[in-house]
């Protein structure tokens, strides 16, 4: 039950993102025609290619719909049921978000249970993994080097449409800014006014009749029409995990490079240092890291919008993506080095053999005018 002068939500939904990586790329238009088969045989599965008018996605990602039972979240006097229906957003560069939707109604004060519910939710996990693996499975022959990967990105959207009970949705963050920091942080207790500040510092506005607050954990729109900025959150958190990802495989691909480099046996003369297979190995996972770098960086433009860029760079923000993509320039960098580094090894062995073999045919020059059964050939 909502307190005195507790807002209540008229309609409203809570979308739960899970976003997984299960291929290096996805040949869409192959998924595409794959999906359309499936559809002769399960009518339920619906899959279109949209994008939101000031979106530019280069290509457009693919938006399933799967059924799915409905589950129960909470308990007691608090309970909320997901959606029977479960999207998933499928990106060519082999990234996978699979959203949930919780119908939301009453007040206000109930989402903070809800928020906290969902801050760990097994039981949702699970269903999103076999959702994902029934999608995979569709899809298989349109993967390029599918690969199964324990690592998940959730977040978590509070979709407000109608809030009774407020002026203005401006004015429910100043007066209820406590609770909706709770609802953010996903904390059942209350939190200091400093971690307040902090939670509804990532706030921006369009018009007077809406407000969107973003968070690390989770965001809150209260807006009659928010499908554009529920569509960016849904991006970044998508991006958050893709160059999480390739930023460890970078930790990995650097230790390995760093290996070959000073590998000391492969320096003598019965061994060639860096043999092509060493160096193409290199080669190769240097230039997918890169071509993954920039597909993910390159896969959505914000085309004449600058409210929606805003809420990107909040959310970039917010997940720490600068720091990321900081990271993972470095790294290449780094591996653009070392790659520098290993052909300039083989370059510098190969002018030390022909210099020997030169030295070699020099010192066979000399001698053999000296030997007998060479002067008896020359007779």
């Amino acid at each position: 039950m909502g307190t005195t002068g507790d807002p209540t939500i008229g309609t409203g939904a809570s979308f739960v993102m899970f976003a997984f990586d299960i291929a290096f790329a996805i040949d869409l238009d192959r998924a595409a025609a794959l999906l359309s088969e499936a559809d002769a045989q399960r009518a339920s599965i619906r899959h279109v290619r949209r994008t939101p008018a000031h979106f530019d996605y280069r290509p457009l990602p693919i938006r399933v719909t799967l059924p799915c039972a409905p589950i129960v979240l909470g308990g007691g006097d608090m309970k909320w049921s997901t959606h029977s229906q479960v999207e998933l957003l499928i990106y060519d560069f082999g990234a996978v978000s699979v959203t949930f939707r919780v119908p939301l109604s009453g007040p206000l004060s109930a989402l903070v249970e809800l928020s906290a519910t969902l801050y760990d939710t097994p039981t949702l996990v699970a269903e999103a993994r076999r959702q994902l693996a029934h999608l995979t499975e569709l899809i298989r022959p349109a993967l390029d080097r599918p690969h199964a990967d324990d690592a998940v990105e959730d977040y978590v959207v509070h979709e407000i449409e109608a809030l009774s009970g407020v002026a203005e949705p401006a004015q429910a963050a100043i007066e209820h800014a406590d609770l909706l920091a709770r609802v953010l942080r996903a904390e059942r207790g209350p939190i200091s006014d400093q971690e307040i500040a902090e939670a509804l510092a990532g706030r921006t506005s369009y018009r007077p009749s809406d407000v969107a607050l973003i968070d690390w954990n989770a965001a809150i729109l209260l807006d009659r029409d928010a499908e554009d900025v529920r569509d960016v959150l849904e991006f970044a958190n998508v991006e958050s995990l893709e160059l999480r990802m390739l930023d460890d495989r970078l930790d990995r691909i650097l230790e390995d490079a760093y290996r070959i480099v000073s590998d000391g046996r492969a320096v003598g003369w019965l061994r060639f240092p860096i043999g092509s297979r060493e160096l193409n190995r290199v080669s190769r996972l240097q230039m997918d890291s890169a071509l993954l770098y920039e597909g993910i960086n390159n896969a959505i433009k914000l085309v004449g919008d600058q409210y929606l860029a805003r809420v990107y760079r909040q959310a970039a923000a917010r997940f720490h993506l600068p720091e990321r993509d900081a990271s993972i320039e470095r790294k290449l960098s780094t591996l653009d080095g070392i790659y520098a580094k290993l052909q300039d090894r083989r370059a510098s062995l190969r002018m030390e053999i022909l210099e020997w073999i030169i030295i070699i045919l020099i010192f066979v020059s000399i001698v053999l005018p000296f030997l007998p059964w060479f002067k008896t050939l020359g007779k």
